[in-house]
């Protein structure tokens, strides 16, 4: 697995608008029996970032395998540029995985992004695998309130562009907002993110990496 690092904001742009022309936007897989979630947070105090990959059984939603790593900052703190930071350590994590999901859902954008590249896209191109981004809250565009029930949705729209969805996942909860991340149309995205939701806001997926890169975080912090 080939990725490049970036030395400036500029390189990172162009490098950036290169591989957003490789996204695709149609469902280009067959079955689903596994699904990863990633997240990723950074310590201050260490200048650390740490990453997290976990599989679960996409019927079930159980945990099959768990991989996090910690790796020092790579990239700095640039807005629209931030899946150059946090990409080093989820393909770390990722590649350390015994068990390789058939789909990720990457807790931030995908399409829903200033350049149509956010982080789900980057994991998604860089893997080749069927990815799906689902933020907590919106990055760009535009949007009408989707009603209070689950399942409800509206576009999120950017330049007159449909770049996601707007989708409540419970009733009377704040939306999620899901975008194409990589071999994954809009619709079958967010049909997943609904699968991935049956008791709270945020999949599954998002919920349980969330979980263990806390855990590692507060080791790590304890440490210092």
């Amino acid at each position: 697995m080939q990725i490049e690092h970036p030395s400036s904001e500029t390189e990172a742009q162009a490098l950036q608008e290169a591989l957003a022309a490789q996204v695709i936007s149609d469902d280009q897989f067959d079955s689903v029996t596994t699904i990863a979630g990633t997240d990723v947070a950074y310590d201050d105090a260490t200048n650390q970032l740490v990453g997290a990959i976990v599989v679960l059984d996409a019927c079930t939603l159980e945990i099959i395998e768990t991989q996090v790593v910690t790796e020092s900052v790579r990239f700095p703190y640039i807005p629209g540029l931030f899946s150059f930071r946090e990409l080093p350590p989820l393909l770390s994590a990722f590649e350390r995985l015994t068990h390789k999901p058939d789909m990720i859902v990457c807790d931030g954008q995908g399409l829903a992004h200033p350049r149509r590249f956010g982080l789900a896209c980057h994991l998604g191109v860089v893997l080749d695998i069927p990815t799906i981004g689902c933020g907590k809250t919106r990055l760009t565009g535009t949007h009408e309130t989707p009603l209070e029930t689950r399942g409800a949705s509206t576009p999120l729209i950017d330049n007159e562009q449909v770049i996601g969805e707007v989708l409540r996942t419970q009733d009377n909860i704040k939306p999620v907002y899901v975008s194409v991340g990589h071999k994954v149309s809009l619709s079958t995205a967010k049909e997943w993110i609904l699968k991935l939701t049956p008791k709270y806001r945020l999949p599954e997926t998002t919920r349980q990496a969330d979980q263990q890169v806390n855990k590692a975080l507060k080791a790590l912090q304890a440490q210092g």
